[in-house]
């Protein structure tokens, strides 16, 4: 398996002796793409998300083992 270092410098050898136009405008494309945010949240989902995350600072939530040690005696 090639390591991150080999997997650049491999790309970059065939990127600099590629004459192919069409395949050097798809990887433009693909790192275009890239460079842009994979998710748009709304400000109702960023609130959401940084509520949860002072949640987890403060450790106000319940562990795994708990809950699902819960679910169990509910169920019995």
């Amino acid at each position: 398996m090639s390591t991150t270092s080999q997997l650049k410098k491999n790309l970059i050898s065939r990127i600099k002796d590629s004459k192919d136009l069409n395949f050097l405008n798809a990887l433009q494309t693909i790192f275009d793409s890239s460079e842009q945010a994979l998710f748009q949240l709304s400000q109702e989902q960023k609130t959401a998300i940084e509520k949860g995350r002072n949640e987890i600072k403060d450790e106000n939530f319940f562990k795994n083992d708990g809950v699902i040690s819960e679910i169990r005696k509910f169920l019995n």
